[in-house]
């Protein structure tokens, strides 16, 4: 295949495990050039951590877009993450819109919300704005939480197949074309990734992982990105992103000291045997 380049925007977390310090080992596994604009610099991720310390980025993002322009450097997807303020938003959007090669494709992780409620550093502002983020994309990542935020709906921890496609069915009047939607789960002990593509749906199921760990949002989306621009479908690039997510946590959770991310490096051989497996 011809060598792919991908930009991801999102912050970066010194420690912890998660968006960029997650996304740039992940994706470039997968034999994927990877560029970085971090949106902003912690000092920790915000669950667990009191006393941070975060520095936005946001004025930066329009001076290294200029710089690539003029360069000339273009990218074959951008994918973003936790973003950190809804005003990098629409230069985020002037990105996309202008280093993209032909073909290249935008996906969007909503990263804002969780468990039913937002992260702390966001209100429905934020939340209005990643709508339009969202309506740019190609392919956007959502958890339940999260597709209840961008369409109104009612969160639920218990729902049929029903309510899963009502709130696809909202979703895709945002405007995405494709949408994977992260932890469907229908029966106990098990969870899941619908995907949705246009009138095409494909679900796949996977047992429950009933310890939570930080930062597997961001595993899954990374690996989904490394695994579709590699030139898996994107139904089989979310199989392979799930599969991954689980084993990380099952690496991670008899571990009681390592709260603050997952074991994603330990794991990482059987990524690369399932990214360049036939």
């Amino acid at each position: 295949m011809t060598d792919k380049r991908v930009l991801t925007i999102q912050d970066i977390s010194c420690f912890g495990q998660c968006s960029l310090t997650v996304a740039l080992p992940i994706i470039s596994a997968c034999g994927i050039e990877t560029a970085v604009i971090p949106s902003a610099v912690l000092s920790t991720h915000t669950s667990g951590f009191t006393g941070y310390t975060c520095r936005d980025l946001a004025e930066d993002i329009p001076k290294i877009h200029a710089h690539w322009k003029e360069t000339g450097i273009l990218f074959d997807a951008v994918y973003t993450g936790y973003l950190g303020s809804s005003e990098m938003i629409e230069d985020v959007m002037e990105i996309m819109r202008e280093l993209g090669t032909e073909n290249s494709i935008n996906i969007v992780d909503p990263a804002m919300a969780d468990e039913g409620v937002l992260y702390p550093a966001f209100d429905m502002a934020y939340v209005e704005e990643m709508k339009k983020l969202c309506a740019a994309a190609d392919i956007i990542l959502p958890n339940i939480t999260e597709a209840c935020m961008l369409t109104g709906m009612e969160f639920k921890t218990e729902y049929d197949e029903a309510y899963i496609q009502e709130l696809l069915a909202k979703l895709k009047e945002l405007g995405a074309r494709t949408i994977v939607l992260t932890g469907v789960g229908y029966q106990p002990g098990k969870t899941g990734v619908l995907v949705a593509e246009g009138e095409k749906q494909s679900y796949y199921e996977h047992h429950r992982i009933e310890k939570g760990c930080h930062g597997t949002g961001d595993v899954y989306a990374s690996t989904f990105v490394g695994a579709l621009v590699r030139g898996k479908d994107a139904f089989t690039a979310a199989k392979i992103a799930a599969d991954y997510t689980v084993r990380c946590i099952e690496l991670t959770k008899e571990d009681t000291e390592h709260w603050y991310g997952v074991k994603f490096e330990k794991a990482m051989p059987e990524l690369i045997s399932a990214i360049y497996s036939a």
